[in-house]
């Protein structure tokens, strides 16, 4: 990862994994939309608040989802899957868009957000945050993936406005704030 460590650090246009294309339908939309998306987020004290969008590699968007979306403990990563219903397109060419990265741990459900991507066979991702120490002190999701085989590219340009929609869960410093 670049940009300064776990869930944090300065902020500039550190990308890594592959380069983005400017423009409509880049990675730097199709992530601010995600970031969008988790504002809907009804507000919990004990998990962040994340929106994901699942696109083709022509583009067309898939499917959408975002914490807690239906109630309960859903992940913004799991609603956007369960939302494709079955059966499911291939997703190999496909791209998720998530503004947190994919949880490896997970105490509401026996499956984290990186198994389901992986079960699922996306071959992408496009992260904006990297999990801070919050609520699961060693998140390996961008490792995790990346060590089956998904490009997963980190965008810490815009981690910042991840941040901020979790701004109530973060103490001040450079880890939260």
């Amino acid at each position: 990862m670049s940009g300064g460590g776990r869930g944090g650090g300065p902020q500039g246009a550190a990308v890594t994994g592959r380069r983005d294309r400017p423009g409509p339908g880049s990675d730097a939309e199709w992530l601010r939309r995600a970031v969008e998306l988790s504002r809907r987020c009804p507000p919990s004290p004990t998990a962040f608040s994340v929106g994901a969008i699942l696109v083709a590699a022509d583009g067309r968007e898939l499917a959408r989802g975002h914490s807690r979306q239906d109630g309960g403990r859903v992940h913004a990563e799991e609603a956007a899957l369960r939302s494709l219903g079955n059966p499911r397109p291939s997703l190999r060419d496909a791209t998720l868009y998530t503004s947190l990265e994919p949880c490896t741990r997970r105490a509401s459900s026996p499956s984290p957000c990186t198994r389901l991507v992986l079960a699922a066979g996306i071959g992408r991702v496009v992260v904006a945050w990297r999990e801070p120490p919050l609520f699961v002190a060693d998140c390996t999701g961008v490792e995790t993936l990346r060590a089956a085989g998904v490009e997963v590219v980190c965008r810490d340009d815009l981690a910042e406005a991840a941040r901020a929609v979790n701004r109530h869960l973060l103490p001040s410093g450079p880890a939260g704030g």
